[in-house]
Formats: C-alpha cells, structure tokens, sequence
C-alpha cells in the first residue's frame, strides 16, 4: 500500500511526472543508438569481437557503453572519453592555480573549466577512434569477415563515433537539465543495469544445468551474498562521521551569547570511486605490455592473471593506498579549520588553529582506514565471485566500480525524487528516514 501511495504521489506532482517521462525517453533513445552499427560492419561478423571483449579492461569498456563497444555501434567508444577528460581536468585543478582558480569563481569559472573538459574529450575521441577501428578490423578478419579499412574510410568512422560520443554527452546535459538525477552519470548506470538480465539469466542456466541437484539452492546463495555486498555499498557509500561544531552568534570580552551547535560530516569513503579507477590504470599496465611481449610465466604472468591472488593483492594494497592519497587531497582539514575560525566556530574541547586541525586530520585518518579496506575488499569481490564459480558476466555485478557507480546513482535519482515529494509536502520514499545520496543527505 505504502509503495502504491508513493507512484501516485510521484504521478501527481506534474513537473516530476514530466521530468520522469522525459528522462525515459532519452535513454530510450540512448538504448537505441547501441544498437545501430557502424556503416561497412557487418552484424554477423561481431562474434570475435563480443569474445574479445568478454573479460578485463575491454569487459569493463563495453559494461559502460551498455554493450554498445562490442557491437561496433555508433556509440561504441560511449561516456568514457568524457570520464577520463573530466578525470584530468579535476587532477590539473588539484595542481594548477590556474585551474584552482577557475574552479574558485563559481559558475563562470565552472563554465570554462566544461568547455576544456569537451575540448580534452574531442581529443581523446580523436586518438580512440583509430585505435578502436584497427582492433574492429583485426577482430572481424579474425572472424572470418571482411572489412575495407582505407583511410578515408577510417575518418569518416572516427568522426561516426566522435560525434556518437558527443550525442551521448548532449543527452546527459538535457537530462541534467530537463529530467531526473545527474545525465551522464545516469547515462552508465543505464548501460550497467542492460548488461544485467543476460548476465543473470545465463547465471541461472549455467547453475541448473551444470549441477547436480543443488544449483538452484546455489543459485539463490548468490543472489544472497549479491543482496549483501549491495548493502555492504549502501553503507560505504552513506557512512559519515559527524564532528559537532560550535558557531557563536555573539562574543562580548571572553563570554559567548547565543551561538548554535552544527555538524561537519565527515564521509568514510570521501574518495568515491576515484581510487579504484587509478588503481585499476596502474594495473592494467602489465595487461597491456603483454600483448607486445612473449612472457606470460611467473611474476609477470601474475600480474596479467585478473582472477589471480597476486594481481587482486596488489591491486587491493594500490586501492587501500590511493584512498589516503585522494582523501588528503580533497579533504583539507586546515580549510576546515580555517573557516571554522572565519565564523567564530570551534570543535567543543578542541582548541583553534593547529590543535584543530590535528585533530580533523586523526579523524579522518581513523575513518579512512576501515572505509578503504572496505572499498578494497568491494574492488576484488568480482574476482572472488569468479573464483567460486560464478561467470565472469554475472561476477561483475558483485562489486568494482560498476557496484559503486549503480549504488552512488541510484542512491542520488531517489534523494532527488524525495526532494521533489517533500517539497510539495508529499511523504518522502520511506518514512522515518531519509535517503543519502553521495553529496550528503538532508540537513548537511
């Protein structure tokens, strides 16, 4: 009855309704577009390519395109251009004050830093769309298929996909600005989940017809732990540590009058995805120099074995240490410190200055800990899954980035949807909370 209340609530605010309906309606579009290949391929001769990119870096490639990667579509190269550009501009503004400083002046100054994220995207296209085109050519003619890959042909192609790309990108704009949740995050959550119901339902054939008497109590075992890492998630990705603060509203002599108690929240996993995505470039490094070297035996073997101990062990130390590494970066506990003090705030116990800012940086230290190894532990669990059996399909979903990114997401389109409801005074999505997305919930 509650969740029947809510859908009629949620279908009775007129401007949710439309942003809903609009929402859907681009990523039908999105969806689409997957599905339309490039001119000169033939659907037919994909095979090579689907196996191709049926595990490691190219899996984790064609999950974020929604499958359109393997399928040579228009959409092939999908948002990840735009991922990684966007990735670079945030680190050259960690380092930069040039960029520190666009990044201080507000819209005007998050503008131009957008306008050199599409100019750095453009460029990305330019080099992936070549690169992608020689390996669709190798992999067809592995196939046994022919494709007439002249110059003129592979320009035009890398311009195809560039502005598939580029499409891709306009959507998530119109979705920021006309429907519901962040658009290009909300672009590859929609090519996660597509992967989601082949992956499951060949899980749940393989298990049926594989073993003997018990796949199915197997079967549902996964979905169990699968509910459970889920869970795991929600909570790495909603943990916050509050730490009260003391803001004065008026100081005669040494006295304070008024004043009123507020809270910094604290994330445990202030990093977000970040360390896995560095990680995970670092370690793909060996992955790549293998295909131009013989050597495929011991250490170096190792590190090119995804589902191996050594790789997921290194690969978990990597994460665990970019955490901190991404954490000190962003979280800067001598800013805090220093606004605090701007407006007459101070940490009960705690003196001002330097005292506070040791202690800001123990806490965080403290909470860092348990929410990296966490974040490490989420990071391997696909591999884990693969070691007990489950597909490599299937497997992905129980953890890595694409867990973290669907959670994170989802997480936020629902506190978005709340907002609207509480904001015409409906009752929010569950009654007696409220949801956290990964910006913080309501009251912080």
């Amino acid at each position: 009855m509650g969740f029947t209340q809510t859908i009629k609530d949620i279908w009775s605010v007129e401007d949710l309704r439309k942003r809903i309906g609009i929402t859907l309606l681009l990523v039908i579009i999105y969806r689409f577009g997957c599905y339309v290949v490039l001119p000169g391929i033939n659907p037919d001769d994909l095979m090579a390519l689907k196996n191709f990119t049926s595990g490691g870096l190219m899996q984790l490639l064609d999950m974020f395109s929604g499958g359109a990667f393997s399928q040579a579509s228009i959409f092939a190269l999908g948002i990840m251009p735009y991922i990684t550009a966007s990735i670079v501009i945030q680190l050259l503004g960690m380092v930069l004050p040039s960029f520190q400083k666009m990044q201080r002046e507000g819209e005007s100054g998050r503008m131009k830093l957008n306008q050199y994220t599409r100019y750095l995207t453009v460029l990305i296209l330019v080099l992936q769309g070549p690169a992608y085109l020689v390996n669709l050519k190798y992999q067809v003619s592995a196939a046994g298929g022919v494709v007439n890959m002249t110059a003129w042909t592979m320009a035009f192609m890398t311009i195809v996909l560039a502005a598939g790309s580029m499409f891709i990108m306009w959507l998530g704009e119109r979705i920021d600005q006309k429907g519901v949740g962040n658009g290009i995050s909300f672009i590859i959550l929609i090519g996660i989940i597509a992967r989601l119901p082949e992956a499951f339902f060949q899980e749940f054939t393989s298990r049926l017809l594989n073993s003997a008497g018990g796949g199915l109590v197997l079967f549902l075992v996964e979905i169990v732990i699968l509910l459970a890492v889920i869970a795991g998630a929600v909570l790495l990705v909603q943990g916050v540590r509050k730490v009260p603060v003391q803001y004065a509203k008026k100081i005669v002599g040494n006295k304070q009058y008024g004043g009123v108690r507020q809270y910094i929240p604290l994330k445990v996993n202030a990093a977000g995805v970040m360390p896995i995505i560095f990680a995970q470039a670092i370690m793909f490094i060996p992955i790549t120099l293998a295909g131009f070297s013989n050597k495929q035996t011991g250490l170096w073997g190792a590190l090119t074995d995804m589902y191996g101990w050594t790789y997921n062990i290194i690969y978990f130390l990597l994460i665990v240490a970019f955490t901190y590494f991404y954490t000190a970066i962003t979280v800067r506990p001598a800013q805090m410190a220093e606004d605090m003090k701007r407006n007459n705030g101070f940490i009960p116990g705690v003196k001002p200055g330097k005292p506070t800012v040791d202690y800001l940086d123990s806490i965080m230290s403290r909470i860092t800990l348990p929410g990296s190894i966490f974040l490490g532990i989420v990071a391997i669990m696909p591999a884990i899954a693969y070691v007990f059996g489950i597909n490599r399909s299937f497997a992905s979903f129980f953890g890595g980035t694409s867990l973290l990114i669907m959670v994170g997401v989802i997480l936020d389109t629902l506190r978005i949807v709340e907002g609207h409801l509480l904001m015409r005074h409906y009752d929010g999505l569950m009654k007696g909370t409220r949801i956290q997305g990964r910006a913080g919930g309501p009251g912080y």
